[in-house]
């Protein structure tokens, strides 16, 4: 009688073998997750964008029809290692509307950002309703392209900062815009 045979009367080879064949399973299953996540993780699949507008140039603009607008400088930035193409922005809620590019003004309304990069957008913002534009933080929508696919999204943007003489409170930035653009219209900066 060897060993083996030892072994395989009080079971231990059956356990041993049971106990690899399940540590062979869930390494399998670890490595599929990661290969599986590895492309989210890197916003191959959904991209990982941050953007704000710069509120220094954001001014009055009221064409002769009477519409108040404002021309937006829009940074994007790639959070994410894998390059993504914008291929368009919107955001549209009561009161405000972001309007797709103009070429006459050279709007471009594609932009790729490699990862970890940053790129500006010029874009016309519509005033329709300076009350009625929402106090709530509302996102800006975008088209994308990405080597895993197309798709679509939407990312919050960062809130501006009110100063008063208590301090400085947050304020979601179609609040603020709207404000500085109605504020700005009815009584200008400058002359």
């Amino acid at each position: 009688m060897s060993s083996d045979d030892i072994w395989q009367q009080f079971g231990i080879a059956t356990w041993r073998a049971r106990r690899a064949r399940l540590l062979v399973v869930v390494f399998i299953w670890l490595s599929l997750v990661i290969i599986a996540a590895a492309p989210w993780w890197s916003a191959a699949i959904t991209p990982h964008i941050r953007w704000e507008i710069d509120p220094f140039f954001v001014h009055a603009d009221v064409d002769e029809n009477g519409v108040l607008s404002t021309r937006a400088f829009i940074e994007f930035e790639n959070e994410g290692l894998a390059p993504v193409t914008l291929t368009d922005i919107s955001a549209e809620m009561p009161g405000l509307r972001l309007l797709p590019a103009d070429k006459a003004d050279e709007e471009s309304s594609v932009v790729t950002l490699e990862g970890g990069s940053s790129a500006t957008m010029h874009r016309r913002i519509v005033i329709t309703d300076c009350a009625a534009v929402p106090h709530e933080p509302q996102p800006m929508r975008f088209t994308y392209r990405t080597w895993t696919g197309s798709g679509s999204a939407e990312a919050p943007g960062g809130s501006w900062q009110l100063t008063g003489p208590t301090g400085s409170i947050p304020l979601a930035w179609q609040r603020a815009l709207a404000d500085d653009v109605c504020n700005d219209a009815v009584s200008p900066r400058w002359p």
